[in-house]
């Protein structure tokens, strides 16, 4: 490996205060054993349970920590995607602050790297410490996004993964705002292998995506890389004007064959009811990808950062912990 190779390992951090410095320990002893220069950095999305202060003085203490702290919480696909952004190494490699994703299994994806593979991503195989409900909505989603989108995502992963600098440099040029770096990662190609693995309990803390975010995560995945809603909406209006076409010449029929059929107005109503539900929506599904083509136009920034790297004033990250 040339000397110059650097690996940045990029964690998303929102009030995760108890699990940074067991994840900077175990980092630290895994970069070691990966013998090259690599760096770590601490997206602080908006943290108010003091884990801005832990990351600023871990960034005193170590040249290998390089900090970004937003000036509000913009969310965890912008927090990667901003860490993306600041990035310097030959390899990238995402990880959640939680120590869900076992920081062990980054030497195997370096491995992998090594012989070629541009995206290295974790196969969850296993899944610990989670509800039946939170296992059951997962596995949902995953196969639903990748039925229903135009890019085959890989199933049961997250962004647990090591990405090469070629596929880091074209992910930064995408700047939807409404991100889903897995589909983006896949949409973008190249040489990509899965690594399965155990997924362990939380280290501390309480899950930052409850099911509220996961829904909207779906709606991001599903709106960003398929047309399959508009194209749902488009059937139903076929099929409801089909059996109205249909409907003509049976109630004719029956009206002048059948003594007192069709009189009244409830079967009326319930036919009104039921096109006025399907109008709205395929309104509703509209209105979603408006919605984000309005906010694309807008063109605002992603994120708006307080503090970056640079601000600390570190000079490039030297191999091992303290350096």
């Amino acid at each position: 490996m040339a000397k110059n190779t650097v690996f940045t390992v990029i964690a998303p951090i929102y009030n995760e205060v108890e699990s940074i410095p067991k994840l900077w320990e175990r980092l630290s002893e895994v970069m070691e054993k990966a013998g090259a220069p690599w760096e770590l950095i601490l997206v602080d999305d908006g943290s108010t349970d003091g884990s801005t202060e832990l990351i600023r003085d871990l960034a005193k203490k170590h040249t290998s920590v390089r900090p970004v702290i937003f000036a509000r919480n913009f969310g965890h696909q912008v927090a990667v995607s901003a860490g993306m952004d600041y990035s310097r190494g030959d390899a990238v490699i995402i990880i959640d602050a939680d120590l869900q994703d076992p920081p062990e299994l980054i030497l195997d994806m370096i491995t992998k790297w090594k012989e070629g593979y541009e995206v290295v991503y974790a196969v969850r195989s296993e899944r610990e410490g989670e509800t039946w409900f939170k296992r059951v909505t997962a596995s949902v989603f995953y196969r639903l996004i990748y039925r229903i989108t135009d890019v085959k995502i890989p199933l049961d992963t997250g962004d647990f993964r090591l990405i090469d600098r070629a596929v880091v440099n074209i992910m930064v040029r995408m700047k939807e705002r409404h991100r889903f770096l897995r589909g983006m990662a896949a949409w973008v190609g190249f040489k990509q292998v899965g690594l399965p693995y155990k997924r362990a309990a939380r280290f501390a803390g309480v899950t930052k995506y409850p099911f509220r975010k996961m829904l909207k995560l779906a709606l991001n995945a599903i709106t960003g890389f398929s047309y399959f809603p508009l194209q749902v909406a488009t059937y139903i209006g076929f099929i409801s004007a089909g059996l109205s076409i249909l409907a003509i010449p049976v109630v004719i029929i029956v009206r002048l064959t059948v003594a007192n059929s069709f009189f009244g107005q409830a079967s009326t109503l319930i036919s009104v009811l039921f096109l006025g539900g399907v109008q709205l929506i395929s309104l509703g599904i509209l209105g979603e990808y408006i919605g984000r083509i309005y906010d694309e136009v807008k063109g605002r920034p992603l994120y708006i950062v307080r503090e970056e790297p640079a601000d600390f004033d570190k000079s490039p990250t030297g191999k091992g912990a303290n350096q």
